[in-house]
């Protein structure tokens, strides 16, 4: 199992370094498209949503389980902040190794810049974010309406970088493995140490 992960890492690591990511740019330009100002406003807050969001969750857990006197929610409180930190933490660093351009960078008279993308492309650190919460959320509380809520507005954070023209389609997929794999690895630690 291990050895698969490691292949389909490295199989995305070389995507990310590829020159010519034929799949990967057909894709996105048919996501980003042209300009439509409501539009990309909108999918630019969903973006914009995703610190917020990610931030509010542990807190929130936090603070009901000290109002509550609930030392469990407590520490799903700690588990869910720390598949947050831990996946921002690897993004960072994979992004400094891979150092992949940006596609308006790379394409820009095919992909339309909607927003402001700083540092490199590979993996999507808000779609890594925005996963490490669902998944960790819904590990904390694997009922269906968590659950389901959770990944539809981690799918729609990874849908808005395409739109707005910062993101591969390969940035999104190694971001989605870093957040559900550091959630996964968090809940282990946790589920160790106990």
């Amino acid at each position: 199992m291990l050895q698969k992960i490691g292949f389909l890492v490295l199989l995305l690591l070389s995507a990310a370094a590829a020159p010519g990511q034929n799949p990967d740019i057909r894709w996105l330009d048919r996501i980003n498209g042209p300009l439509h100002p409501q539009a990309d406003r909108s999918w630019q807050a969903v973006s914009n949503s995703m610190a917020p969001v990610g931030i509010a969750a542990p807190v929130a857990l936090f603070a009901v389980g000290l109002a509550r006197h609930d030392r469990d929610l407590r520490t799903k409180s700690y588990t869910v902040g720390a598949s947050f930190i831990l996946s921002a933490a690897v993004t960072t660093a994979l992004k400094v190794s891979v150092r992949r351009p940006r596609p308006f960078t790379t394409y820009p008279d095919i992909i339309w810049k909607k927003a402001k993308g700083g540092g490199f492309s590979f993996p999507s650190g808000h779609t890594a974010v925005a996963f490490a919460t669902a998944s960790s959320l819904s590990l904390a509380f694997p009922k269906w309406y968590v659950i389901a809520p959770s990944f539809v507005y981690a799918g729609a954070v990874a849908y808005s970088r395409m739109y707005l023209g910062v993101h591969y389609p390969s940035d999104l997929l190694g971001g989605i493995l870093v957040g559900v794999g550091t959630s996964l690895l968090v809940f282990q630690v946790e589920k160790w140490l106990r």
